[in-house]
C-alpha cells in the first residue's frame, strides 16, 4: 500500500500531516502464528508419547521374509522377560497349556523375542513349548 506525500488537493499543504499519521506497513506480525505452532507441537508431543503401548520388542533383521494372514499363536518375549500369548500375559510355566487351550488345532507357534533378551529366558520359553509338543518358529524383521 503506497501513500503519497501530497495532500488531498495535490499541493504541499498536507505534507507533514500525512507523514505523522501513516507509518510503513511492510512487516507481518508472526508472533501469533509462532504461538499457535508451538502449542500444536506441544500437544502432538504429549499425545504421541501416550499413544505408545504394548511390549517393546526389537526383533533381529534378516533378508528373507514370509507373510501370512492366518491366525497363529504368537508368543512375545520382551527384554525384561515379560511373556505374552497374542497380547495377553501368560506365565512361562503354563505357556504350553495356554497355547493348546486357545489354539487346539495348531502345532506351530511363532516366537517373537527382543534381540537384547537374555538367552536363558528365551531358552525357557522354547523348552516349555517343546515339552508341550509344539514346533517353534522364530520371528525376525526384514533388512531394508
Amino acid at each position: 500500500m503506497a501513500f503519497s506525500g501530497m495532500g488531498s488537493n495535490g499541493g504541499r499543504g498536507g505534507r507533514g500531516r500525512w507523514r505523522s499519521q501513516v507509518g510503513v506497513l511492510s512487516e507481518m506480525n508472526v508472533v501469533p502464528l509462532v504461538d499457535v505452532v508451538l502449542v500444536l507441537l506441544i500437544i502432538f508431543m504429549v499425545t504421541a508419547s501416550v499413544m505408545e503401548f504394548g511390549l517393546q520388542i526389537d526383533v533381529p533383521k534378516v533378508r528373507q521374509v514370509k507373510d501370512t494372514t492366518e491366525e497363529h499363536p504368537v508368543i512375545s518375549v520382551a527384554r525384561d522377560g515379560t511373556t505374552k500369548l497374542n497380547d495377553k500375559l501368560v506365565n512361562i510355566n503354563n505357556i504350553g497349556k495356554e497355547v493348546k487351550r486357545q489354539f487346539p488345532d495348531q502345532k506351530d507357534v511363532y516366537v517373537r523375542a527382543d534381540k537384547n533378551l537374555i538367552w536363558g529366558t528365551l531358552a525357557g520359553v522354547i523348552s516349555a513349548l517343546d515339552q508341550a509338543g509344539l514346533k517353534q518358529n522364530l520371528v525376525m524383521q526384514p533388512e531394508k
